[in-house]
């Protein structure tokens, strides 16, 4: 009788992109209990970046800290993207999470003058 032969495959796949710095567009978004706290995450963007970012703390269950581009702090006011942030991104995430955010920010101006 026969002996069953075993058979082994392997496959991988693999999806490469260059590695962008600084590795943060416009945002984080650190669940209460992420791997690495925000002290860590601010000293390594300050290492790899030279554009400013703001830091925010945040008193909720899930999220803990947002650190987003001061930039977009000068057109958004900060209670209106921490709205967002526990309205729309917050029920994505979980404690543990921390989430890369990009952000399109658009104004609407008018001006009348007599």
């Amino acid at each position: 009788m026969a002996q069953p032969t075993a058979r082994k495959q392997h496959f991988l796949r693999a999806r490469i992109k260059e590695f962008g710095i600084p590795p943060i567009h416009d945002g984080l978004i650190l669940g209460k209990h992420s791997p690495i706290g925000c002290a860590a995450i601010r000293k390594a963007i300050d290492l790899l970046t030279t554009s400013p970012f703001e830091h925010i703390e945040v008193q909720d269950e899930t999220v803990s800290d947002v650190l987003v581009r001061s930039s977009i702090l000068r057109r958004v006011p900060k209670e209106t993207l921490i709205a967002f942030v526990l309205e729309r991104i917050k029920p994505l995430m979980g404690p543990d999470d921390i989430l890369h955010m990009d952000l399109d920010t658009e104004i609407t101006l008018e001006d009348e003058r007599p």
